[in-house]
């Protein structure tokens, strides 16, 4: 199968779909340990066409998840270490003179990769975290005064240690804006830990696992995700959470437009792989907090300090349909 082959020549069914998705999930879980949720909501977030943010600890699986992403959704795959020398040209590429053809040829940097791993990215300045904002909203990149199309699907998987560690760089709100879920990993429980301390290592795991799906089935998977059917009452219950932050005084700035679709979305997604036939407030209520929770500014007088009980906050505060 060639790559950049469109997906309507490919024999891609429900059933074929399906059976990819539940091959994936399966395939990530021997990987991460004890994470299914987490692994959820991240194939929930690619297939919503979204880009994913892991905010975590050091050393508890942040790297290899976006790894074994890439491996099991059958991704070409390109990791950038975000360092504080790094430089927009780095990220997006550069033209070179060559003095044969007497010409500049543009060498195309590690963002031109289906899966994009933004390791670290905290630890990059200001000026190199702002060039991967138009490639996650536009899907290319300005250089040179051409503009250059990102290969589909496109995603950007980034990894942030806690602010308060030593020589991190906080993300400006547009930046975080266009991640569509943060997630958390947390510690393993003590069986799954065990595991991990006597089991194979994990990277050496992912070297022995085939691609579950392929990018044309990929783009498949997130048009019927998109397509999952959604009531009058749900898209009320979702636009009454996004008005409750924007009037919470325990809030300062709640959910953009861009919020509220990513809701949606996310939703739709999250019901598409866990096989409901429409989208159900469990849904919604699972991926909130993985969507509000990079989004919202508390105010500065409020109880509920961490993003969590923020958006537990909200959800407590809105009558479920």
């Amino acid at each position: 199968m060639q790559r950049g082959s469109t997906i309507e020549k490919l024999p891609v069914g429900k059933d074929a779909q399906r059976v990819a998705l539940e091959n994936a999930r399966k395939a990530l879980g021997s990987i991460i340990l004890g994470k299914d949720r987490q692994i959820t909501l991240a194939l929930s977030c690619l297939l919503a066409r979204g880009h994913l943010l892991i905010e975590d600890l050091p050393g508890l699986g942040k790297t290899i998840l976006a790894q074994s992403l890439a491996t099991v959704l059958g991704l070409s795959f390109c990791r950038i270490q975000f360092t504080s020398d790094l430089l927009p040209a780095d990220i997006v590429g550069v033209s070179v003179f060559r003095k044969d053809s007497g010409e500049f040829e543009f060498q195309p940097g590690p963002i031109f990769s289906q899966l994009v791993l933004a390791d670290e990215v905290n630890r990059a300045t200001p000026k190199a975290q702002s060039a991967l904002l138009e490639a996650m909203e536009e899907q290319q990149v300005s250089v040179d005064g051409n503009t250059r199309a990102l290969p589909e699907p496109f995603f950007v998987v980034a990894t942030q240690n806690p602010a308060d560690q030593i020589g991190t760089f906080p993300l400006p709100e547009s930046q975080l804006d266009r991640f569509l879920m943060r997630l958390e990993l947390g510690y393993p429980d003590e069986a799954n830990e065990r595991e991990l301390i006597t089991g194979d290592d994990r990277r050496e795991m992912l070297r022995n696992i085939d691609a579950a799906t392929t990018p044309e089935v990929l783009q498949a998977l997130q048009r019927s995700a998109a397509r999952v059917r959604m009531s009058e009452p749900l898209v009320d219950y979702i636009q009454a959470l996004v008005r409750q932050t924007r009037e919470s005084p325990h809030i300062e700035i709640g959910l953009s437009p861009r919020g509220a679709r990513a809701l949606a979305a996310a939703a739709k997604a999250y019901a598409f792989v866990e096989r409901h036939s429409g989208v159900y407030p469990d849904d919604v209520q699972e991926v909130f907090a993985s969507i509000a929770g990079h989004r919202l500014k508390p105010a500065g007088n409020t109880n509920f300090r961490s993003a969590a009980e923020l958006c537990q906050h909200v959800l407590d505060s809105v009558d479920i349909p």
